[in-house]
């Protein structure tokens, strides 16, 4: 009866088990050598820990077992209250700890800086003389992905490809919130936000398809905003860019205007042609025409500004989003923004009388507030 017991025991935890055979665990068995990188940094750290968290589990145990009532051969000290060797192992141990993860950390974040460019392809073999690497430019759309090739002149929507063993120089950025562009089998995540650009610099070591998705709550359509990384052989990518070329169609300014338009569930699209200045305005927020980039803004600052005629920019500057409803769809009508009135300047005299809790901006709240003090 006993054995049974115990067969019980180990079989229901075999069975609690059963489920984590299915886990995809791509973040510990990554195929790109910077997302191997971070997975060595992560079990570096959680050992370290491990030093303290594992002796310090066992001997509360111990502790509990060896002074408990039952055990009256254990030695009962009330007046006990210093131990230098103790004060030392209590302080060292965790002081080790402490330093070792500092200069991991200090290391690692330095190596794995986004902006730095790669060394090598993975542990055992550096970037050959010559190589060149392929260049993509992400745009975060509501609610899919943008993909760039300027060197081959293509886009893409929810997919991209890039060959085995050659760096990958991402350059992402936002059409309208901050959003997270990541692979977990390629690097970490990293943010993409509008008007602004950042580099990411990874390779893929092992063919494969691979998930991408967004890491970043960004609006109804976040949890399907998720885009397929295809790592491919030389020949393979030749013939995936072949395919693009032969099914897509353009992407110029209104079909990318049409594209920006928030939407779910986005189907993979193909462009076998993009406008070669559209990734450019995108990143400065003057896709739509009649707009000024943000670049040329930034000029007239640096130059000491347009004087009198900068209220012309005001219009050219103003972004509008599109209207969605709580389901995330763009397909109704957007509602009329009522413009406040505001009233025409008076004399101090005219405000005798005057209700001050219709003025724009002033309330029951703080109608005191407008006030003369009498002190």
């Amino acid at each position: 009866m006993q054995e049974f017991k115990k067969f019980s025991r180990l079989f229901l935890a075999i069975l609690m088990l059963l489920p984590l055979a299915g886990c995809n665990w791509v973040v510990m068995a990554p195929s790109g050598d910077i997302a191997v990188q971070q997975r060595d940094l992560i079990l570096v750290s959680v050992v370290l820990m491990l030093l303290i968290i594992v002796p310090v589990m066992f001997l509360t145990l111990l502790f509990a077992w060896h002074y408990r009532q039952a055990n009256v051969t254990a030695k009962y000290d009330p007046e006990w209250h210093h131990s230098m060797r103790l004060e030392i192992i209590i302080w060292a141990a965790p002081l080790a700890i402490i330093i070792a993860l500092g200069a991991v950390t200090w290391i690692s974040t330095h190596k794995l800086d986004p902006y730095r460019q790669l060394d090598r392809i993975d542990a055992e073999r550096a970037i050959p003389t010559g190589t060149k690497p392929i260049t993509v430019q992400v745009v975060a759309l509501d609610w899919k992905w943008l993909f760039f090739y300027p060197d081959l002149g293509i886009a893409t929507v929810n997919e991209m490809a890039a060959p085995v063993d050659t760096p990958i120089n991402f350059q992402i950025t936002s059409s309208s919130v901050m959003n997270s562009f990541y692979i977990p089998a390629l690097a970490g995540q990293v943010y993409a936000m509008p008007g602004m650009q950042t580099p990411l610099h990874a390779v893929i070591n092992k063919a494969g398809d691979y998930e991408g998705l967004s890491a970043n709550f960004s609006g109804p359509g976040f949890s399907h905003m998720r885009f397929k990384f295809h790592g491919l052989d030389k020949a393979g990518f030749d013939q995936w860019v072949a395919s693009v070329k032969e099914k897509g169609t353009a992407l110029n300014t209104d079909a990318y205007l049409k594209l920006e338009k928030p939407s779910q569930k986005e189907p993979v699209r193909y462009y076998a042609s993009a406008e070669k200045d559209l990734y450019h305005r995108i990143l400065n927020m003057c896709a739509a025409p009649g707009k000024m980039c943000t670049d040329e803004m930034m000029h007239i600052d640096m130059t000491g500004g347009a004087g009198k005629e900068s209220h012309e920019n005001l219009d050219k500057l103003k972004i509008q989003a599109s209207p969605i409803d709580e389901f995330g769809s763009a397909n109704f009508k957007e509602a009329a923004v009522e413009t406040p009135v505001v009233p025409e300047k008076k004399d101090a005299g005219d405000m005798k009388g005057m209700d001050m809790s219709k003025m724009p901006g002033m309330s029951h709240d703080n109608t005191d507030a407008a006030k003369p003090s009498t002190k």
